[in-house]
Order: structure tokens, then sequence, then C-alpha cells
């Protein structure tokens, strides 16, 4: 048996990609009776906006998913996010951060070392009290970072297969005080029990910031797969600058939700070409290695019939 859960953040209406990444994560948790658990992603304020969690879960339960329990929200979990980083805290493995974007593009860009493209370069890491007092003082709110000391961390992945990457020190609490995706989901995976991630492959470069995070606050690292992605004609990852994406577009092509079920169906090796089957009719024959590991690409067009 293994829980898992869906996790969308409010900032947008879901284009069929995060519908085939809900469908798929919802079949590795029914396929074992595990419970399957929502979790809105509401953290960034600035970006979510009101009435798409409604949209999303409309949509969720139009293709046919349901959920165990009430739908969980990050923004109502702050206080287990911030005993968190007191234990980090505590264990003296954060430090406050006061660099810009474009500071640490520039200081990435000049540094030598082993570091992947984009990791953080440990600019702020070694201040003294005085050069940081200085920096508070020009008003610029720190964020904090955990000191990860370029360690090198191996997970293991039910559809790719064992992950080794390097973690830089990776920002935990931003600069205006919100807990960071990383630590917020590491923390609720060990609050909701859950036993396997299931998310889309753009998200396996940073994956191993969070069994690092699990193993240094103690809590239990769930199993992680990492489907697929859904791409636009050019090659992009799916957006709405690629026309029809989301039910909504779909349907103004002919297609209701059990046509658009039937294509994720089809393109994750599920289901024949001409099948129509219902999430349901899906669980008993699931198998995770029938799955492909190539990305689709999606078409403008309705799909055949």
């Amino acid at each position: 048996m293994a829980d898992g859960r869906f996790a969308p953040s409010p900032t947008g209406v879901l284009h069929i990609g995060n519908l085939r990444t809900a469908l798929l994560a919802w079949l590795f948790a029914r396929s074992t009776n595990g419970r399957f658990l929502m979790r809105v992603e509401d953290l960034d304020r600035q970006r979510v906006k009101p009435g798409y969690e409604e949209q999303q879960l409309a949509d969720l339960r139009a293709i046919g998913i349901d959920w165990d329990g009430p739908v969980v929200r990050q923004s109502e979990r702050l206080d287990l996010y911030a005993q968190a980083i007191d234990q980090l805290d505590t264990a003296g493995r954060i430090y406050p951060c006061f660099c810009t974007r474009a500071e640490i593009r520039e200081a990435a860009s000049a540094a030598h070392g082993p570091l992947p493209e984009g990791a953080y370069p440990g600019t702020c890491r070694e201040l003294t009290q005085g050069e940081r007092a200085q920096r508070e003082a020009n008003g610029r709110p720190p964020a904090l970072r955990l000191r990860a000391g370029d360690e090198t961390v191996t997970f293991s992945d039910r559809l790719l297969g064992e992950q080794t990457g390097q973690v830089d020190d990776f920002v935990i609490r931003r600069g205006d005080g919100t807990p960071a995706y990383n630590l917020a989901v590491v923390v609720d995976h060990a609050a909701q029990s859950i036993r396997e991630v299931v998310r889309g492959a753009g998200l396996v470069a940073s994956a191993p910031r969070q069994p690092l995070l699990a193993r240094l606050l103690d809590l239990p690292e769930p199993a992680y797969a990492h489907v697929p992605l859904v791409l636009g004609p050019d090659g992009t990852r799916l957006a709405k600058r690629h026309g029809a994406v989301t039910l909504h577009d779909r349907a103004a092509l002919g297609e209701n939700p059990q046509d658009v079920v039937a294509w994720m169906a089809q393109t994750t090796g599920l289901a024949e070409p001409g099948e129509k089957p219902t999430p349901q009719d899906l669980i008993d024959s699931f198998d995770p290695a029938r799955l492909p590991r190539e990305p689709t690409t999606v078409s403008p067009e309705p799909a055949p019939r």
C-alpha cells in the first residue's frame, strides 16, 4: 500500500499535462489500495488567484479523480514549517542570505568549482556578524538558506532508477518570510504519511534536495516516481501559449472529459488506440513498468476518435 498525493498550485487552470500527472499519481496510489490526498500549495500569495483552486478541483473531479479526506492547504500549515526551520536553525544548518537573483547569477558565472549550473555559490555562507548587520541596515530582508555543504545525495526513482545529485545551499524561507517549496513539501509528506511522490519529470533535477532535508529533519523519506511530461508542439513544456491545453479548450474542439482521459491512457501505454477506459477501469491493470520514459507532444487538434 502506497499513499500518494496530488499538489496543485492555484496560480492558473490545470492543463492536460497536469491532469495526466494527477491521473498517474492517483493510479499509483489506488492500484495498491493506498490513500490519495489532495494538497493545495498556495504559499506564493503573489501568484495565487481567487477561483483557481475551485476550478482545478472541479477539473480533477471531471476526469474521475477522487481523494480521501478534506483538501489540505499549505497556507494553513505555517506553524509546521516554522517548527522545521527552528529545528534546522538549532542544528546550525541555516544562514541568512541577502543576495538578489541578479547577484547570484553574477557570482555563479564567476565561480569555478563542481556545482551544477544555477547552483548557489555560497556568497553569504560565511558572512561575519558585522557584515550581516551592515546588510540588514541597508533594509534588505534576508532569505534563509540550508547549509547543505554541496552534499551528494542519492535516491531511488520508481521509473528512472537510481538518481544522484549534488545539493547546493538552497532557500528554505524566502525574504518575505514565506516557507520555500522544498521545505514545505518535505514537512507535508511526513505529516500526511505520503509514501510515494508521483510528479512530473521536470522536477527530478532538484529532487535530491528533498531527501537531504528529510534526513536532516529526521523525517521518513517517501519513494519517488517522476513521470514523463507533456510538451507543446514546439517541444517545450506545455503552457497556455500552445493553445488548446485545458479541459475547457478541449471541449471547444468537441472533446469531453472522457475523451481526454482516453488520450491520457493511450499516451501512457495504458490503453490501445480507440479504447476509452475510465480511471476506475485502469486500476486493476495498472503497471508502472508500462509507462513510457519519454515525453508526449500534444497536438492542438482534436485527438483521433
